[in-house]
């Protein structure tokens, strides 16, 4: 906890901030004040944890985990394979140049208003942190390490799972902490342009009633939903590579 008591005061500040500017405005529908939003949540937190917020998180489940297994089988593949990085490496750069916003509404059209259609957004901006981070990962382990193991006998399989595999674990891990935000944006972002559920639909939806804390409300959950999945992630990361802490 002592090494976030900067982060938490500097938060506390920015909140107080933010709560003066506020109430000197005093205009609700431009900016709520913190205090609003929070009583705004409450009030719906029926509607809001029990419709909105699983019909997000189940988007971003999907999404993300279709990402893992796209990004990591890409990786892989463009490791042990040149000619499979030259072919697939700059076809996934570019799927990163188109805005999303305009890919969405055609996904609306393909599937319709089904979680299919944001589930797609999602994977499609969440694959790329992870193929990259995991092929940067893999490339990382050193050569004379590599070159030992062959000595010893050694098959590729072996470098791979002993060698390969470990050194790209921090960069998958740290690949997850960057999708994983983004895919919670990416499903609200996919919901605001065409969906029946979810917290970007109730904040779009609180839009256009000029219902400033309404629309904040979904976000505040949004943020608070992107937070916990980052710790769950920084929890199982210190669990898994122990390894790390002691070289």
């Amino acid at each position: 906890m002592k090494k976030y008591k900067s982060s938490i005061i500097v938060s506390i500040l920015l909140l107080i901030v933010w709560e003066l500017l506020a109430r000197y405005i005093n205009a609700m529908y431009i900016l709520p004040s913190p205090i609003k939003i929070v009583e705004k949540a409450w009030s719906l937190r029926e509607v809001l944890f029990l419709v909105h917020l699983p019909a997000t998180l189940s988007v971003t489940f999907i999404g993300l985990s279709i990402s893992i297994v796209l990004g990591v089988a890409l990786a892989i593949a463009m490791n042990l394979n040149e000619k499979i990085q030259n072919a697939i490496y700059p076809i996934v750069v570019v799927t990163q140049t188109v805005p999303v916003t305009a890919l969405a509404p055609i996904f609306v059209l393909w599937f319709g208003y089904s979680i299919w259609s944001k589930v797609v957004v999602t994977t499609l901006i969440t694959f790329f942190p992870i193929t990259v981070n995991v092929y940067d990962g893999l490339r990382s382990t050193r050569k004379d390490m590599e070159e030992l193991l062959i000595t010893y006998g050694a098959s590729k399989k072996d470098i791979f799972l002993k060698l390969k595999l470990p050194y790209a674990l921090p960069y998958f891990f740290s690949s997850l902490k960057i999708a994983v935000p983004i895919s919670v944006i990416g499903a609200a972002i996919s919901e605001w342009l065409g969906a029946q559920s979810g917290l970007g639909y109730f904040s779009k939806r609180m839009m256009t009633q000029l219902d400033g804390a309404g629309v904040f409300a979904p976000i505040l959950i949004l943020s608070l939903a992107a937070i916990i999945l980052v710790a769950i992630i920084n929890f199982l990361e210190n669990k898994t590579i122990k390894w790390r802490n002691e070289v």
